[in-house]
């Protein structure tokens, strides 16, 4: 594998009209998580990308395991667990600028990962080892996960890549800030969001952020500006890149984890880290034109149409 990564992934319920889920009728049903969202842009884009997780066995996890399969991500490390279901979270959009998530997950197949699912050679003969903060919040055997996969990648020389990807509804601040820090530390190259950043410096002064980031140990921050781009930061060099415009916003969730996949894929095809950055804003861009977490993930042929057309557009101008 290129690219390996531990979490849960759900089944998402959107109800097909505006308004309280309470008078909702109609529903489409989607999957939903951080980690095959990055995986499924990887493989998309021609890398070997591996999925280590837990699902029920139901419905739904066939479900997500057939889709995530689908996409090109190898699924032969999910284990299928006999006793725990599939998590399912509902999406309540009340306008456009009110949007409600309602999270089923609690005692989950997922939550219920633990250090002895993780198959220690799979893990040592990947590049890139691609964790989120969601994972750790789970429980507290999903934690015992993420570290002892950190351990395995740096003893095998694995580059591990790390979104805070904090979700302050699965725990407390404290705990989470702690724990957050304690796998940045470890970790060799983070992508925060500004916000994030506030949360775990207690400022929204990106110089300040990295320069935190930098101290504890990380080479390489990349933190995510949103409609401003992203600016980053390494040993040797630092910039900004600017984010591509969006004619219409129609879905934003899964943004940030297709400009991680672009930021992978980048480095993974030996890209400067400015040009790999540049990928990520790209692909976050085409994330937010489409419906959906997965769908706006593009292939490198529909990557490089839009390359091509934005460059049009901009001669145009």
């Amino acid at each position: 594998m290129d690219v390996i990564s531990i979490g849960e992934t759900m089944v998402l319920f959107t109800p097909n009209t505006l308004g309280k889920i309470r008078y909702a009728n109609q529903y489409t049903s989607r999957i939903a998580g951080a980690e095959t969202n990055t995986l499924i842009g990887l493989a998309k884009l021609g890398h070997q990308a591996g999925w280590i997780s837990r699902l029920g066995r139901d419905e739904f996890g066939e479900m997500i395991l057939n889709t995530v399969r689908g996409e090109g991500v190898d699924v032969s490390k999910v284990v299928i667990d006999e006793t725990a279901p599939t998590g399912i979270l509902f999406k309540e959009i009340l306008n456009q600028d009110a949007v409600n998530i309602y999270y089923y997950r609690k005692d989950s197949a997922a939550s219920r990962l633990e250090p002895a699912d993780l198959d220690r050679d799979y893990i040592a003969n990947a590049k890139y080892l691609y964790l989120s903060g969601i994972t750790p919040a789970l429980s507290l055997s999903c934690r015992k996960v993420v570290f002892e996969s950190i351990e395995i990648a740096k003893d095998n020389g694995l580059k591990i890549v790390f979104d805070p990807n904090i979700r302050r509804k699965l725990w407390d601040d404290k705990e989470a800030r702690e724990v957050i820090l304690e796998i940045a530390a470890k970790s060799d190259i983070v992508l925060p969001g500004i916000s994030e950043c506030e949360f775990l410096f207690g400022t929204k002064e990106y110089g300040r952020a990295v320069q935190s980031f930098h101290e504890m140990g990380v080479e390489i921050v990349i933190i995510k500006l949103g409609e401003k781009g992203a600016y980053y930061s390494t040993t040797d060099s630092k910039g900004y890149i600017d984010s591509y415009p969006v004619k219409t916003v129609i879905d934003p969730v899964g943004a940030g984890d297709g400009f991680a996949a672009g930021v992978l894929s980048g480095l993974l095809d030996k890209l400067t880290i400015s040009e790999a950055v540049k990928r990520g804003c790209a692909i976050g861009a085409m994330v937010c034109s489409t419906n959906g977490d997965i769908e706006g993930l593009p292939s490198k042929r529909e990557l490089n149409q839009f390359f091509q057309s934005d460059l049009t557009d901009e001669v145009n101008r």
